[in-house]
């Protein structure tokens, strides 16, 4: 039995939105060095501005100026920051209630832990560089004194000057670690020795590869080990034409399901060294590897599948695999 396989895994994406009138303001606001609100219907001023009101369901309209000073509700103590987090040292989330708001906003607050109390007067202090964010609010300190709003708003960060914020990209990161199942470290170990490892099916006779540790038809231990070959039929297919974020080939190429022969199930895979129009259902390819000191414990070791020249594979033969 392969030893249990682990990897580090961090999954990261841009995602992009466009904000609308009520968050692109409340944005361009903290741009500004301002912090918005928004007010219902029964009067009550929520931070940051809901895009309809809550109980009449209207689109919000009336924009109100609240801060930059506040209380702090409640809050809770970060003795350990991870990465992402405002600061690198300890630090509180509190959630803070603005002068003029009548809901909470949660945020970081800057400030040692002995010092935070639950009803503690705090001030915004504003990012170095704005851009229409929520980050434009680097956190909340306390104030020097209770100064008053009027005071308190006298010391916002100069504006910046700038159009309005019409849309935002919050970069996303995911950190976790990756367990592989007894059936799949087989599956990886095998490929680090240039060899491609399945499981059949006691009662079905199934071959499943990357291996499962059950049969999903008869929900029993996949159990016999199959080694299957490097090359197999195309059975469905999709042209990429889009480019995107960390793309490593050029548009227009093929990524494919390659039923390996003797397998039940298929794998995905890119199909190169061919013209993305030519590709097609039913084409007879095969793995190539990347040279064997790159290798390791990864599906990567194959670099691609290209076209065997052999005659396309009869419909039949794999049509119970789409």
């Amino acid at each position: 039995m392969a030893r249990t396989l682990s990897q580090p895994v961090t999954v990261t994406f841009d995602y992009t939105r466009s904000t609308g009138p009520v968050i692109g303001r409340f944005l361009t606001g903290l741009r500004d060095g301002v912090v918005l609100g928004g007010r219902t219907a029964d009067g009550r001023v929520l931070v940051p501005p809901p895009e309809f009101d809550p109980q009449t369901h209207a689109a919000t309209t009336d924009f109100v100026e609240v801060g930059p000073g506040g209380v702090v509700d409640s809050w809770t103590w970060v003795p350990e920051p991870v990465a992402g987090q405002p600061f690198d040292r300890p630090f509180a989330w509190a959630l803070v209630r603005f002068d003029g708001a009548d809901c909470a906003m949660l945020l970081a607050l800057d400030a040692d832990h002995d010092a935070i109390a639950t009803g503690m007067r705090v001030t915004v202090r504003w990012a170095d560089e704005r851009v229409g964010a929520i980050t434009d609010i680097a956190c909340v300190e306390p104030s020097a004194g209770d100064l008053g709003f009027d005071t308190l708003a006298a010391l916002a960060a100069q504006p910046a000057a700038g159009e309005p914020v019409t849309g935002v990209v919050s970069p996303i990161s995911l950190d976790y670690l990756y367990a592989a199942s007894p059936e799949e470290s087989a599956f990886f170990s095998g490929l680090a020795e240039g060899r491609i490892i399945g499981q059949r099916c006691p009662v079905c006779h199934k071959v499943y590869v990357p291996p499962r540790g059950a049969c999903p038809v008869d929900g029993v231990p996949t159990t016999d080990e199959v080694e299957l070959p490097d090359s197999g039929t195309i059975t469905t297919f999709c042209i990429v034409n889009v480019p995107f974020l960390g793309q490593r080939i050029s548009p227009p190429y093929v990524s494919a399901y390659v039923l390996l022969d003797g397998a039940d199930i298929a794998i995905q895979h890119l199909i190169l060294e061919v013209p993305a129009d030519e590709v097609r259902m039913g084409m007879r390819v095969e793995a190539v590897w990347r040279p064997r000191d790159e290798w390791g414990t990864t599906i990567e070791n194959i670099a691609h599948f290209r076209p065997t020249g052999e005659p396309d594979a009869d419909y039949e033969t794999y049509r119970m695999h789409l």
